[in-house]
């Protein structure tokens, strides 16, 4: 267990070294491009396959015990341990991880960006996959943040160089985002590291720890910190405007990472941060990250119904990345309840929001790639894009996509917003109560909200027909039927339906967004364990 979790963080690195050396001569298949493709695709694979094998050793009897652990000395002057190790609430996010890695290898293999290089592109997509596995892996502060910090310059590349239109902007606007974010958190941990004497997270985790030393005041300056670089990754209106460009701009698969992994980093780094070492500074901060948590929600859904309105021109791309804005709100607002409830449902909305949002960015991705566009105007033009008729295994899966992004009863999305209201309507001792209310008839509002925009996207964008014919057109000279110039429709562009790459890619995050929805109690029984012991402090 101990060499799969060392080995899931290490081969991703090392395959992106590999991935910029020259192909042995009996691998190069057709060209060295298909190549360097096919070696993205069997180490994310292996990756997988190793996440796996570390989820089915791990002891479920015992979810809020650190497994699989590694504890070495780095550097003994600062006390910076290599410290590694999943429970409960980091292995579902590792596995989910490995998974959308796989999945995008296995896509741009088949449908490869249009940009530079391939090899640049599969040694930057597998520092991505170490970066993000090492921040769900590691129990020291300061490799946390390294390793946080390692997954912006791969992410930023695969905006700016193969990206589209906007994509420098964008790049731009999201490094200098998230690297001023990132400026303030460290100076949160480096306060908690020197004033605990340790960097180990675990150990800080326990009431009768290094956390005794620190003081009302230090938390409540530590959490203000830590929080406002965790708040931009998340991200927490209304720090959130970077998160609709990075989307519009990048490729396909640089989207669904970036939604269905990146912005877990951040809610994850409440859980695992903020709320077991500081306690006292996460309840006095509580209410004013569920207030912005709550107007994130509405803010969101807001966004999407101007973008989807008849006439605005919106890309449909931009409003799931808004619509993202209002999912992680529900995180947020389960985190702020500071109950076992609303962080549950929270670590439960975190993977449905990467299973269908992955999934609808890539159904988008294929969208442009077929239209041309993913304007909601153009899409929806006289006849509508129709896909139902024209790619009714296409449409269907959007359909599907969007019903369970709304939060549909018996799909994943349901329930870690239904938990998160919960933790909402009842929070932490000390929390007030109204307050607490009202921010959860704001999230409640919210989804209603967010089943209008996303039932106004599936009418737009699957339904339609082809223009009506006058029945009763006059014959002409020829005997042929006169049609008015007005009623001669214009040949619908094919669509083609979903090819054998796309159900490969696709059908697993599918299945699992089902078998979330109708199993919940096969995710709820490794966080809660672990989520009571962290509120407990360690107990």
């Amino acid at each position: 267990m101990q060499i799969l979790l060392v080995g899931v963080v290490v081969l991703p690195l090392l395959g992106a070294l590999a991935a910029l050396l020259p192909a042995p001569p009996g691998l190069k298949g057709k060209n060295p491009d298909q190549a360097v493709l096919r070696h993205g695709v069997t180490v994310t694979g292996v990756v997988l396959a190793a996440t796996v094998a570390l989820a089915a050793g791990f002891d479920h009897a015992q979810p809020a015990r650190m497994q699989a652990t590694t504890d070495i000395s780095w550097i003994p002057a600062l006390g910076i341990r290599i410290h590694l190790g999943v429970d409960g609430i980091s292995l579902p996010l590792v596995v989910m991880t490995a998974l959308l890695t796989f999945l995008c290898a296995l896509y741009s293999y088949f449908h490869m960006p249009t940009g530079p290089s391939p090899k640049a592109f599969v040694a930057l997509l597998l520092v991505l996959e170490a970066g993000t596995l090492a921040t769900f892996a590691v129990l020291d502060l300061m490799l946390f943040f390294l390793a946080f910090e390692m997954v912006l310059i791969p992410m930023y590349f695969l905006i700016a160089r193969w990206g589209g239109a906007g994509k420098q902007a964008a790049a731009w606007k999201f490094i200098l985002y998230t690297l001023l974010g990132s400026v303030v958190m460290l100076l949160g941990l480096l306060l908690i590291g020197v004033k605990s004497g340790t960097f180990d997270m675990v150990a800080l985790a326990t009431d009768n720890g290094p956390k005794a030393q620190l003081s009302h005041t230090v938390q409540l300056l530590a959490v203000l910190a830590i929080g406002i670089g965790l708040a931009v990754k998340s991200p927490m209106w209304p720090l959130h405007s970077w998160l609709p460009d990075a989307h519009t701009a990048a490729p396909t698969v640089g989207s669904v990472l970036l939604a269905g992994v990146l912005l877990k980093m951040g809610t994850y780094g409440f859980v695992r941060i903020a709320l077991p070492i500081t306690p006292e500074g996460m309840h006095t901060y509580a209410p004013y990250l569920a207030a912005f948590a709550a107007v994130g929600i509405i803010y969101g859904s807001l966004a999407c119904l101007a973008l989807v309105r008849k006439g605005a021109k919106g890309d449909l791309k931009r409003l799931i990345a808004y619509s993202s804005v209002g999912h992680m709100g529900f995180v947020l607002l389960g985190i702020a309840s500071m109950t076992p409830t609303g962080v549950n449902g929270a670590l439960f909305a975190n993977i449905a929001h990467g299973l269908i949002t992955g999934l609808l960015f890539f159904m988008v991705g294929a969208l442009k790639d077929r239209t041309g566009t993913t304007d909601l105007d153009a899409l929806a033009g006289t006849t509508g894009a129709a896909l139902y008729g024209k790619a009714p295994r296409f449409g269907g899966l959007l359909a599907f996509g969007a019903v369970a992004s709304l939060g549909l009863p018996g799909l994943a999305g349901f329930w870690g917003e239904m938990l998160a209201m919960f933790g909402a309507f009842r929070p932490a001792a000390g929390l007030s109560r109204p307050a607490f209310l009202t921010f959860m008839v704001l999230a409640g509002l919210g989804t209603l909200l967010t089943a209008a925009y996303l039932l106004l996207v599936v009418r737009r964008v699957c339904m339609g027909g082809t223009p009506h014919l006058a029945p009763t057109a006059p014959l002409g000279a020829d005997g042929d039927p006169e049609r008015p110039a007005a009623d001669v429709p214009t040949p619908a562009p094919a669509v083609p339906d979903l090819a054998r790459y796309e159900y490969a890619a696709w059908s697993p995050l599918a299945a699992l967004t089902v078998l979330a929805g109708l199993w919940p109690a096969a995710l709820l029984g490794l966080t809660d364990p672990a989520v009571q012991q962290l509120l407990g402090g360690g107990k």
